[in-house]
């Protein structure tokens, strides 16, 4: 049964969605948040006009990608937008249903009585059936308006995004924070210091930031809470929510994927299996796996576990890492590799948070490290031989060969104990690679190591450092497009 409400009750929550029109504000809550670096990257595609583009913010759930619309619309108000000509929907509001597109937007027009609107914003738009199609329709119809959408069921967002917006849509990912903005969120980004020295490379000179922290306890403290708490906003700023977090994550972020848009999308009739699936990756994070182990462990098929692991990693839940060999080669099938969750508080909520001298808090670094590259297109393996392995290792895009490698650990002993290291050295002879880095707990330095210059820096800085170059990185790139 179709039910519509009146056009006076939608146009009253339409009055009441956006409220800058009668004061040019956003609602405090939102614009007392702070900014997410990733605003200075969405901000300026939003902005963009030569392209007649629909832009699709996409990511997982309760990472701010409601904040980072409302930032956004304040931003366009204070740069002299007429805030009549911004309009926003939450389509997943229940009295929307059934409501397409096209329709809104009329509404829209009529209530702003504005014929200059220059920017819609959808929000939650996998809620509406047949999105894409309509939102295509709209981008070829209204050169004048720059359409925005959001939506938290990502996978399902990305599929339909390629299938049917090639060339009207771009897509944007935000992913869960990085420990840089979990620190900058809490106001404590001051605990580390950065300097700036150019260096040339081939035939252009670039800048290296250096990082630098004074009280690395107290930075390893804050980088457990991050591990605990960190990677989604609501979380972080919570001390109600980081009391019982796993009844927030598990609820609000596993749950919704694993028993509503996975399913949906991809017509999943055994949640039971995929829950116990993603249980089971999110308890081995960091751990070598094969579909044969999986298999055997779980007794679901290896076809069928290879079909989960791809609706996870199109869900952002988790990220697969391919090995290389010793020679840095790629296997021609990959029967081996490692799953890391897109943000180490995923296992927290699942079982309980860590501690600093938790048995399995090794793999949470290694995932917390990993979370931070995800938001980079870095080709990462891990290099795996007979009896030695490497953690980190990126191939040259062209050439496929190794460029760097990163030894992670949360201890100070291979410092000292060079017997812990013989795997890199190994492997960065091969290879020649020159200035490899090896994470400890609290130890920074250099040292040269039977020919070779090692970098020993704190995990927490490391982590720190790896997510703000690539953010900084990206923001570079797209000043230059």
């Amino acid at each position: 049964m179709k039910f519509q409400f009146s056009k006076d009750k939608i146009i009253e929550r339409i009055k009441f969605e956006n409220p800058w029109w009668a004061t040019r504000k956003t609602e405090k809550y939102y614009s007392n948040m702070k900014k997410r670096e990733y605003y200075k990257l969405f901000f300026p595609l939003v902005k963009e006009s030569t392209i007649k583009r629909a832009v699709i913010l996409m990511g997982p759930r309760r990472v701010g990608k409601t904040v980072l619309i409302f930032h956004t619309i304040q931003s366009l108000i204070d740069e002299g937008i007429s805030s009549k000509e911004i309009c926003y929907l939450s389509v997943e509001t229940p009295i929307y249903n059934g409501i397409a597109l096209d329709e809104l937007l009329q509404y829209l027009f009529e209530i702003a009585q504005s014929n200059k609107v220059k920017y819609v914003f959808f929000d939650e738009i996998q809620y509406l059936k047949d999105w894409e199609v309509h939102l295509k329709s709209l981008v070829d119809s209204y050169h004048g308006i720059k359409f925005v959408v959001s939506g938290s069921a990502a996978a399902a967002l990305k599929i339909k995004s390629n299938e049917s917006g090639a060339g009207r849509f771009t897509d944007f990912i935000l992913p869960p924070l990085t420990f840089d903005e979990y620190l900058s969120l809490k106001n404590i980004n001051n605990l580390i210091t950065e300097s700036i020295t150019q260096q040339e490379v081939k035939t252009e000179t670039i800048d290296i930031f250096n990082y630098k922290c004074d009280n690395i306890k107290l930075l390893n403290k804050h980088f457990i809470d991050y591990m605990n708490f960190g990677g989604y906003p609501e979380v972080t700023l919570s001390q109600v929510i980081q009391e019982d977090p796993g009844r927030y994550i598990r609820n609000d972020i596993i749950d919704k994927v694993l028993l509503r848009d996975l399913p949906l999308l991809y017509g999943i009739e055994d949640i039971q299996e995929l829950n116990s699936l993603f249980t089971y990756i999110a308890y081995h994070t960091g751990y070598e796996m094969s579909l044969d182990s999986i298999s055997s462990s779980s007794g679901v098929s290896k076809n069928t576990i290879k079909k989960y692991i791809t609706y996870l990693e199109a869900a952002f839940l988790i990220k697969v890492i391919n090995r290389v060999n010793e020679s840095g080669e790629k296997f021609k099938r990959a029967n081996f590799f490692k799953i890391y969750l897109t943000n180490p508080s995923l296992r927290c909520a699942l079982f309980t948070p860590v501690k600093a001298s938790d048995p399995l808090i090794g793999n949470l670094v290694e995932t917390a490290i990993f979370s931070q590259w995800q938001h980079s297109n870095a080709p990462l393996y891990y290099a795996r031989w007979n009896n030695g392995e490497v953690d980190i290792v990126q191939l040259d895009n062209s050439t496929y060969k190794p460029q760097w490698a990163v030894e992670i650990k949360w201890s100070n002993r291979p410092y000292s104990n060079y017997q812990d290291l013989k795997n890199i050295i190994t492997f960065c002879r091969n290879h020649q690679l020159k200035r490899p880095k090896v994470t400890t707990l609290d130890i920074h330095d250099i040292k040269e190591i039977q020919n070779i210059t090692f970098e020993f820096i704190p995990a927490s800085l490391y982590c720190y450092e790896v997510g703000k170059n690539v953010i900084r990185s990206k923001i570079k790139d797209s000043s230059f497009h």
